[in-house]
């Protein structure tokens, strides 16, 4: 019943979620000469780099290895950034929090919705790309929602957690920035799974990011359908991550505006 009361508030502020996304969306571009061409040309500079440097000189053989990498950096910059816009939603408002009341996650879910705006914008790049190689599509595609919602689930849940933390302990922005730095190389977005041994594929798959992506892959590049074990897991872990994240903000929630 608190679930769906919640809810039904959050509902009530669906207008107030989306001015503020879109207002950060646009104030990320503001001062910038390309403006919005930035969420094109950054996926394709970090794809220019890592291409070079996995195909030429790593030596790195998968079929369609340039969509393969793309699709790796876009959702994965689709975490990076609503966890990093997640983090501030709430210090970075400090008058809005001490004076107004409304429920304090909207700034987190349009944080996470700013975020998702950027990643469309970079998706325009990847279905370029599909189309200069002729990448023919299926109706395996039908399992991208699926794989977006939970990844959208998965980052809410963690931006929930880090946005609370941070309003009390301003170093979790600095560790959190290390972790993914590490999480880039350990999930399997520049490399294969297979390039690894059993052992550590077991490993790696416990992160819901490796199976995000790899799911995403084989669907939409590979035309093949997603596991059901990958999608349960993936489901599963977004639900759990998201329950974490808002039992952690309520209880935080009640000191926000003396530590602000």
């Amino acid at each position: 019943m608190m679930i769906l009361k919640h809810l039904s508030e959050l509902y009530k502020y669906r207008e107030l979620i989306w001015k503020l996304s879109w207002g950060e969306f646009k104030l990320r571009y503001k001062n910038s000469i390309l403006g919005y061409l930035w969420s094109l040309l950054e996926p394709l500079l970090m794809l220019t780099v890592m291409y070079f440097v996995f195909s030429n000189l790593m030596k790195v053989q998968v079929e369609y290895y340039q969509l393969f990498l793309l699709m790796g950096i876009i959702l994965w910059n689709f975490l990076s950034r609503s966890t990093n816009i997640g983090l501030f939603s709430i210090v970075g408002r400090p008058d809005m929090i001490k004076k107004i009341y409304f429920p304090r996650d909207i700034f987190v879910i349009s944080s996470c919705i700013t975020a998702l705006l950027m990643s469309i914008f970079e998706s325009v790049v990847f279905f370029i790309f599909m189309a200069f190689f002729r990448v023919p599509l299926s109706s395996n595609l039908l399992y991208a929602p699926l794989i977006l919602i939970s990844l959208f689930t998965l980052a809410l849940g963690v931006s929930l957690t880090l946005s609370a933390l941070n309003v009390y302990y301003r170093d979790v922005q600095f560790i959190w920035d290390v972790l993914m730095q590490a999480g880039f190389f350990a999930t399997p977005i520049l490399y294969s799974l297979d390039f690894l041994p059993e052992t550590m594929q077991k490993i790696v798959l416990l992160n819901p990011m490796s199976r995000i992506i790899i799911s995403a892959r084989n669907t939409v590049i590979y035309s093949t359908p997603a596991r059901f074990e990958d999608l349960l897991f993936m489901f599963a872990s977004s639900i759990l991550f998201l329950i974490i994240g808002y039992v952690v903000f309520s209880k935080l929630e009640p000191g926000f505006a003396e530590e602000i």
